[in-house]
């Protein structure tokens, strides 16, 4: 059954309740107004501060911008692709999409002009739906964009005149579904890789994956109709979309929560009574940091209903969750490992159960297979290194129009993740580290998870990072970037004070005060951070002192 199914479903079953809840705090902080109610029959004012649409008016307006798609000749496998912040229009314009049997390409909101541009060509768009905050980077590529494209303008004030207006367009299309005939096997959307390593690679899905991101995660986390959903990060990723997925499955109401403050996030939990929520590792530490040192005071929100934090993304210090469950004994939690390559979070979680295992990734996820392989492709033993594999419904068909970087990661079905791992003796998995980022020095090989996870429980520590640097003697050293808690000073004699009880190998030989970067998505940014600490920079940053 194709995941637009379900949407029709929720329309018939629960039609007149509210199902999806977006909130612009900063909105509220900047005008000093309270939340309140806006009706959405037409809701293109996207400055309120609380806005909301029942299973009604969502499924309607998916069908609406779906005829509208049919209208202009969209139809199966041609693609239309999504740059929006996340928003009310968002959801109901991807199942649009999908109506029409076409493919949602969901762009990441940081793409500047270049990418914008390389993406739209690389999968073949024949739509760009596009918000308020991207004008100034359609603009310079709208007439080339234009030959191939309709472009689509969503939100409030003028449309730009190389675009058409979504709320025109929609004004007077059909709110019928369209009945578009669509099967599992069915290509439904292509997602973007992190680009990372240069420009993304195009991931394309299968309905059947979409599915089944909804049915693992239902199985996972036992959504039921009650639950409510925080949804903080972006749309555009499948781990935000794919987490809703399992709210979406029993027709569960969700919150869009648009900003990341601790303040933000447990004011939306108190007030809209959410039960489920799925935050980044530097989203925790925050609201723990404030709660420490007396910015918030819980007694101030209603949190009793709050029943599940759980986090995915990237690897998750067991000291986070530590001081997590001695603020909140009650919350159950989970990690969630995936890629876009797997349909997003849960080919691997630890499960609620296992809070005794706090540092591993976990176990296969529902309907999921994992092994761990060594070089030649061989499953290593309990206990050693190699890289992690998953197989399931929910692996990529492809990476589209790359056929050579689809063979190197797919095998007999199997996804080669990339990331290093390690099963212990109760077949719990280990994340170790990122293929490409294992430091090798004098022979040695380096995890810096590890190297990261040992330098948090370090007090005045908010976020590190450990990149390897060249080194003309040992091949790499390991460096630390280190960014310190607001109001904690630390040196780095304190630190390599703190290393001696680490190998000494593993011990890091630069120590860096700095932030640290991190995408949306809340992955340390170390690409970026290798760019700026490479030896030439330091060389440089040292002679100018």
């Amino acid at each position: 059954m194709p995941i637009t199914d379900i949407l029709e479903n929720n329309s018939r079953l629960y039609g007149d309740e509210v199902c999806l809840v977006e909130l612009n705090p900063d909105i509220q902080e900047k005008q000093k107004k309270t939340w309140k109610d806006f009706s959405l029959n037409e809701p293109q004012n996207t400055s309120a501060y609380r806005r909301e649409i029942t299973w009604n008016v969502f499924n309607e307006k998916a069908n609406r911008f779906a005829n509208l798609l049919i209208s202009r000749g969209i139809g199966k496998n041609d693609k239309v692709a999504i740059l929006m912040m996340n928003c009310l229009e968002w959801l109901p314009i991807y199942f649009g999409v999908l109506k029409t049997g076409a493919i949602a390409v969901p762009f990441n909101f940081r793409y500047d002009t270049d990418e914008i541009k390389y993406c739209a060509e690389l999968a073949e768009v024949n739509v760009i739906v596009f918000g308020s905050s991207f004008i100034g980077r359609i603009e310079p590529i709208a007439d080339e964009l234009s030959k191939n494209s309709m472009l689509v303008f969503v939100g409030d004030g003028a449309c730009p005149s190389f675009a058409e207006s979504y709320s025109e367009l929609t004004a007077n299309a059909s709110s019928k579904n369209p009945e578009i005939p669509i099967k599992d096997s069915d290509n439904a959307a292509i997602y973007f890789s992190s680009g990372t390593t240069g420009f993304p690679k195009a991931i394309l899905h299968k309905h059947q994956s979409l599915m089944h991101s909804a049915k693992c995660e239902q199985a996972h986390h036992g959504q039921t109709h009650e639950d409510v959903f925080l949804c903080i990060p972006p749309l555009y990723h499948t781990g935000a979309k794919m987490h809703w997925f399992g709210s979406f499955l029993v027709g569960g109401k969700a919150v869009l929560l648009k900003g990341t403050k601790p303040e933000y996030v447990l004011k939306a939990v108190s007030d809209e009574g959410c039960t489920i929520v799925w935050l980044l590792v530097p989203w925790a530490q925050d609201i723990l940091d404030d709660i420490d040192s007396g910015k918030i005071k819980l007694s101030d929100y209603k949190l009793d209903q709050w029943r599940l934090m759980h986090i995915g993304a990237q690897p998750v210090p067991p000291s986070l969750i530590k001081r997590w469950k001695k603020v909140f004994p009650n919350h159950q939690y989970d990690t969630n490992y995936g890629l876009s390559e797997s349909i997003g979070p849960g080919c691997v979680h630890l499960g609620v159960e296992n809070i005794n295992k706090v540092g591993a990734i976990g176990i296969a996820g529902y309907g999921w297979q994992t092994k761990i392989v060594d070089t030649e492709g061989n499953t290593v033993s309990r206990g050693e290194i190699g890289e992690l594999c998953v197989k399931g419904p929910g692996v990529m068909t492809c990476y589209y129009r790359n056929e050579q970087a689809t063979k190197e990661c797919l095998k007999d079905g199997w996804l080669f993740t990339g990331d290093m791992a390690k099963e212990d003796e109760d077949g719990f998995i280990f994340l170790v580290d990122r293929k490409k980022d294992v430091i090798i020095s004098g022979g040695e090989n380096l995890y810096p998870v590890q190297i990261e996870d040992f330098l948090r429980q370090m007090e005045a520590i908010k976020d590190v990072a450990v990149i390897g640097m060249p080194d003309p003697r040992l091949g790499e050293i390991a460096a630390a970037i280190i960014e310190v808690k607001e109001g904690y000073s630390l040196t780095e004699e304190e630190v390599n004070d703190f290393c001696l009880k680490i190998a000494r190998y593993k011990r890091p030989k630069k120590i860096i005060f700095a932030d640290i970067p991190r995408n949306p998505t809340g992955k340390i940014e170390k690409p970026v951070l290798r760019k700026m600490y490479c030896v030439e920079n330091l060389v440089a940053k040292e002679n100018e002192s």
